[in-house]
């Protein structure tokens, strides 16, 4: 069964890199570009969202997720639309709606940033703006208690953007399961690959059999 691990809009799919190598049953992991599932169209939140939905539904029987930031967002949102087809979902500094104030400043101070810091993030500079754009009224808080799959929460304890969500959905989602990891920012999966791979080696054994 394939496991998918979906990056955030900050970086791209070599993110997970270092986690992978440590990851058992690592040869089933896919770990598709955002930019390339797009196929060329504007990056709005619908546009991402319908080609990542068409992406996993090319794929052969039920799937895993485990998505960081945007891709636990787009995880998230296969799952609920998709519950048959999802074998378990791990979320890793995913918001459980998008906060338009932040959102709002992040974009500001993208505005004064040259075109060259883009080039490590999921798009450029101008699809990075016009997908969060569109994703300012994202919220998924009267839906989560619909996942009937298994499921684990991570975020770091720096990530103090997130742990009000992290929380929110281990209390809404059936036997969520939650871990807050000391000393870790955002981008878990860069920061704390070791220890991320240790939860996920034992979330997969113990939950997905």
């Amino acid at each position: 069964m394939k496991k998918i691990f979906i990056h955030g809009s900050g970086h791209k799919a070599a993110s997970w890199n270092k986690a992978i190598c440590l990851i058992n049953d690592r040869e089933n992991i896919l770990c598709p570009e955002l930019s390339v599932i797009l196929g060329g169209k504007q990056a709005t939140y619908d546009n991402l969202y319908s080609g990542f939905a068409d992406y996993c539904n090319t794929i052969d029987g039920r799937v895993h997720l485990c998505g960081l930031s945007l891709g636990g967002i787009l995880a998230l949102n296969y799952a609920l639309d998709y519950q048959e087809k999802v074998a378990s979902l791990v979320l890793i500094g995913t918001p459980h709606k998008v906060p338009k104030a932040a959102f709002a400043f992040q974009n500001f101070i993208f505005r004064f940033l040259p075109k060259s810091m883009f080039d490590t993030m999921a798009f450029d500079k101008k699809n990075t703006f016009a997908l969060g754009n569109t994703m300012k009224g994202l919220d998924f808080s009267d839906r989560v208690q619909s996942i009937n799959c298994p499921t684990m929460i991570i975020c770091g304890k720096k990530d103090s953007a997130n742990l009000k969500s992290a929380q929110y959905f281990a209390q809404n989602i059936k036997d969520a399961s939650l871990k807050i990891l000391e000393g870790v920012g955002h981008v878990v999966n860069e920061e704390y690959p070791e220890v991320l791979a240790d939860i996920l080696n034992e979330f997969y054994n113990e939950k997905t059999i």
